[in-house]
């Protein structure tokens, strides 16, 4: 069977350009809600994710091993943002400004639709796109620490449209601990529930604005 590679030879840099001009539309454009804008623009990477690869049901394994690696993951990826906040905003005067600019962004959505959105839709749709065809595209071509070195550089880079600082380091430092996980496990159920409960307890549930 032919891999992704060899039948999409242009596929993998076009859905680059694409998360650019979905992210572009997510973060700059101000019509729409934000958290609807982020959901269609992660599922319409994961349904591409689905139709450029065949299905890879390895990396789809679900055990009690996996949900327990996503919990405590999930946590530990909070404990890191909460001290990260804590001296970034001590030692850099527009932090508290740009991290309560990102959740300015949701302003007008309830916690309960914010709630549902990221841990059934967006979380689950970015690691299929970002993790599990990106990430894993890119260690195949350049060897497994450039392609996640890169993969988190692509992932870090199109969140360049919020012109928010901590956004993008924030980007950066998330997508480093997620494909570090997907590189060490080479499975998407692990990954898909430490995204999800993550960023559903950072944005809904324990903000750090």
């Amino acid at each position: 069977m032919l891999n992704s590679k060899d039948r999409w030879p242009d596929a993998l840099a076009g859905t680059i350009v694409l998360a650019a001009g979905l992210w572009f539309v997510t973060f700059y454009l101000s019509w729409s809600v934000f958290w609807i804008k982020i959901s269609a623009s992660a599922s319409i990477l994961a349904f591409l994710s689905f139709v450029l690869q065949p299905f890879d049901r390895e990396q789809y394994k679900l055990n009690g091993g996996w949900v327990l690696a996503g919990i405590l993951s999930a946590f530990v990826l909070y404990g890191i943002f909460f001290l990260g906040k804590a001296v970034s905003t001590l030692i850099l005067p527009f932090a508290g400004d740009q991290i309560g600019g990102i959740y300015g962004k949701g302003v007008g959505t309830s916690s309960s639709i914010i709630s549902l959105l990221l841990f059934f839709i967006t979380g689950p749709a970015e690691e299929i796109y970002w993790r599990g065809y990106l990430q894993k595209n890119l260690m195949a071509r350049y060897g497994n620490m450039q392609g996640w070195l890169l993969a988190t550089a692509v992932y870090a880079g199109v969140h360049i449209w919020s012109f928010n600082f901590m956004l993008v380091g924030a980007a950066a430092v998330a997508g480093a601990f997620w494909g570090a996980m997907y590189w060490r496990f080479n499975n998407l159920w692990a990954v898909i529930i430490s995204h999800s409960i993550w960023s559903t307890v950072i944005f809904a549930f324990l903000p750090m604005n």
